[in-house]
């Protein structure tokens, strides 16, 4: 394994959810990491971000270590979840929450519920 791939799953190991996207949670640079970021910022998930634009070796390494070609990607205590369409159809059908809730992450129900209501 390469050094980007050591300290990837070191990282999606030592951090409960991780979201490997393009920019910052305070400040995505993209529309599908901000749609992912917003979500878990809305939901309250205590998340590690992990901006891929500051380094390419992790840029071109998740995309190896998940077998997934696209970024923004969210992990869940070591397991790949997926991108951007997969974490909104997850958020919309309250499979999202099940997953959190089944993993021990903490997180705001009544958001995830308004989230719902919002685009019902």
């Amino acid at each position: 394994m390469s050094d980007a791939q050591d300290a990837i799953k070191q990282t999606v190991t030592d951090n409960a959810v991780v979201l490997f996207m393009k920019g910052t949670k305070e400040m995505p640079q993209c529309g599908f990491s901000s749609r992912v970021a917003g979500v878990l910022n809305y939901m309250a998930v205590d998340y590690k971000d992990m901006n891929v634009l500051a380094d390419e070796a992790l840029r071109q390494g998740i995309k190896e270590y998940s077998d997934w070609p696209t970024i923004p990607q969210l992990y869940v205590n070591g397991e790949f979840i997926g991108g951007c369409d997969i974490i909104t159809e997850m958020t919309l059908s309250g499979e999202l929450d099940t997953l959190f809730s089944e993993q021990s992450v903490a997180f705001d129900k009544d958001a995830a519920d308004k989230i719902r209501e919002a685009n019902g």
